[in-house]
């Protein structure tokens, strides 16, 4: 006879704890949780006083903000409420600081469509916007990017199909028009201090040419045209003279194969009005001479007391350079073992901020440096990580920071390097900090002995002795550098947040710095054999799998591999070469065949033209090792992937249907390659999450 007490009990049992579902997780906080806070973006400064603003990515919905200098708080300019996929960006101010310009929608792929993950019957557009700071609705004013405005500021210029287009921002019933007519695809705008003469590259393929379009006279005149890619126009504070950058084409040059030298490239200065040209310097032979940039929105600075500032790693090493604006000997302006990644300019002309891993190899905090001089100082330093500094016209400093448990988000920096959040209550309340991991630095030997870094999370309180499922997670670029904090691309901070997660839910998670990454020397991101030429990460994947093994708080049975992109390429090679090591994985857009990947960047590659090279490319992916997969593995894509054909995805599946090795899908109809929408990302972590507690924790 069921009794009153036992509807009580059952009662209690039923609505006091949770009923798991298929596919649901339990644990102290949720992945919606730790993907909730808003990412911030687009950091820039107004040309007049102390605001900034910035983009704020909050749940896929997008929206810019702004601060008028420290403790004035921050608020939102825009009103946009959807998790469309639309991006948000370019953000220019206004000579006044008044009013923003800005992007919104993303680039074309090679077929002409913009991004459009909603699969809006409508379609999407890349289209320009401005919007006044002090109410109101945000003004269409064309479609277009790249938007610059003319010194005097009433004229914006921007680009769209790869022309140059201007519009009289005073005249309300102005329409945009085409500036002028070239061949080519027009890029770098640059407009001379007094807003007479736009300089500008038109790329047409193997080679370009920088053009000077005069305002009054409209003519064109190129600068030294060559056979060559020039790039990234500077010019002199008074305008007389123009300098830039010049790179020789390399026809047989691929990509995804170590490169530490090249033909070297130099810096050129011309007169502006006779177009008279000197070569200021060029790259010796060795390392540096192929060129490789910074993140920043120019690569070559002319500052105000007469230096030319540029990137170079003749040292082995990612630095600033400079050379005097006559032309000179190189030197380097911060010698050491490390790499700077973003550079702004003071609006001073002469000082540079700049953030690089200098002292911490794990992190990156901000530094200074003049170029007429050769000690960089310090600004920031700590347990957290900083980047994308930007100085106010009132010399006020705001940067981007996170830590291992803060998400990032805008702060001001005063002058002992101390940081303030600007928004501070844009945080859920319900963010997880207590909850999340300090993961630790580790360093290990790759298979071949190598010593590579990464970041382990260690799920808390684990009792002594007991061994718990673990998982290697691979960065995709391979151009990257995991840190330990949140990242500083929205991809890789979802990343972080989803190793959080997974941790919380009891797995050891090891993040790799695999070779072919950032951070770590020129040596060490070109690294012998990598990517389609050997491989030679395999290694990497291989000693990390051991070094796991090998701790005694790990199952050495239940060990699983994700990432996405480059990384989903190592997660498939682990899964194929070694899946005695690797019970299960999840491969996220990844590569799976250099041969159909080489031709998506370079669609002139013939695989059958250079027999030996694609041989090789091949015996470098997973799909030469199909025959001894056997692990499951779950497949994540997005069909409008605009990096890694979908087609990777296809041709894998069916290979390990033959094969009969288990496989799951997740497909995204068209979202591109990292993901637009907010709960696609929450889709494929969800499936992720629930697999990985299939493969390893419940069989």
């Amino acid at each position: 006879m069921i009794t009153k007490r036992f509807y009580q009990l059952f009662f209690l049992l039923f609505c006091c704890f949770p009923v798991v579902l298929s596919g649901q997780q339990t644990g102290p906080f949720t992945i919606e949780q730790v993907l909730s806070a808003p990412f911030p973006g687009d950091l820039t400064a107004a040309p007049a006083g102390d605001r900034i603003a910035w983009v704020f990515d909050q749940e896929g919905v997008r929206n810019i903000w702004i601060s008028d200098g420290p403790g004035a708080g921050a608020r939102r300019v825009t009103d946009y409420d959807a998790d469309d996929g639309q991006a948000i960006g370019s953000l220019t101010f206004t000579p006044d600081g008044e009013h923003i310009i800005y992007v919104r929608g993303g680039a074309p792929n090679r077929r002409g469509e913009i991004p459009n993950p909603t699969s809006d019957p409508e379609g999407a557009k890349r289209q320009l916007y401005s919007i006044d700071i002090s109410g109101g609705s945000p003004k269409l004013l064309g479609e277009g990017y790249a938007p610059l405005l003319h010194p005097a500021g009433r004229e914006l210029t921007f680009l769209h199909n790869g022309q140059v287009w201007t519009l009289d921002l005073d005249d309300p019933e102005a329409k945009p028009k085409q500036l002028f007519q070239m061949r080519g695809s027009a890029g770098n705008l640059r407009w001379s201090p007094d807003g007479k003469t736009l300089a500008f590259i038109s790329n047409r393929g193997d080679h370009a040419f920088l053009g000077l379009f005069d305002l009054e006279e409209r003519r064109i005149r190129w600068l030294a045209p060559s056979v060559d890619n020039d790039s990234d126009p500077a010019w002199s504070p008074d305008g007389k003279r123009i300098a830039w950058l010049r790179l020789p084409n390399e026809k047989q040059q691929l990509p995804f194969a170590p490169r530490r030298e090249g033909l070297p490239w130099s810096i050129l200065s011309a007169d502006a009005g006779t177009g008279a040209t000197d070569t200021l310097w060029t790259a010796p032979k060795g390392p540096g001479s192929a060129f490789r940039g910074i993140s920043a929105d120019r690569q070559l600075f002319w500052t105000d007391d007469g230096y030319l500032v540029f990137p170079y790693e003749g040292s082995g090493w990612m630095h600033l350079w400079t050379i005097p604006a006559s032309g000179g000997q190189a030197r380097d302006l911060m010698p050491g073992d490390f790499e700077v990644q973003y550079v702004s300019l003071h609006p001073d002309g002469n000082q540079l901020y700049y953030s690089s891993n200098q002292n911490d190899i794990n992190r990156q905090h901000i530094w200074r440096i003049n170029a007429a001089e050769s000690t960089p100082e310090q600004i920031t330093e700590g347990e957290g990580i900083e980047w994308a500094p930007v100085i106010t016209a009132g010399g006020q400093l705001a940067v981007l920071a996170s830590g291992a448990r803060d998400p990032a988000h805008p702060h001001w920096v005063n002058k002992t390097g101390q940081l303030t959040p600007v928004a501070p209550a844009t945080i859920p309340d319900d963010w997880p900090r207590r909850e999340l991991a300090e993961p630790e630095p580790v360093i290990f030997s790759a298979a071949d002995g190598m010593q590579i870094h990464g970041q382990l999370f260690r799920p808390k309180n684990i009792p002594e002795g007991e061994r718990r499922p673990a998982l290697l997670f691979f960065h995709g670029g391979s151009r990257r550098q995991m840190l330990l904090g949140f990242h500083h691309r929205g991809y890789y901070h979802n990343a972080y947040a989803l190793n959080q997660y997974l941790a919380s839910q009891g797995y050891i998670v090891l993040s790799v710095n695999y070779r072919s990454g950032t951070g770590y020397g020129m040596e060490f991101r070109e690294a012998i054999n990598y990517g389609a030429r050997g491989a030679s990460e395999f290694q990497d994947v291989l000693g990390a799998g051991l070094y796991l093994r090998s701790r005694d708080d790990v199952a050495p049975n239940k060990i699983g591999l994700w990432g996405g992109s480059y990384g989903g390429y190592l997660t498939a090679l682990g899964l194929a070469r070694a899946s005695d090591l690797f019970a299960a994985g999840v491969d996220i857009h990844g590569v799976h065949d250099w041969n159909v990947v080489i031709r998506n960047f370079v669609p002139s590659y013939n695989p059958n033209a250079r027999e030996e090279l694609a041989r090789l490319a091949y015996e470098s992916s997973p799909m030469a090792y199909i025959n001894t997969w056997r692990s499951p593995v779950l497949l994540i894509h997005g069909d409008d992937d605009r990096n890694v054909p979908f087609s990777e995805s296809v041709d894998v599946a069916e290979s390990l249907r033959r094969q009969g090795v288990q496989f799951e899908q997740l497909i995204f109809p068209d979202e591109v390659h990292g993901f637009l929408l907010h709960r696609n990302w929450l889709a494929a972590y969800r499936a992720t999450a629930g697999f990985f507690k299939r493969m390893l924790r419940e069989r």
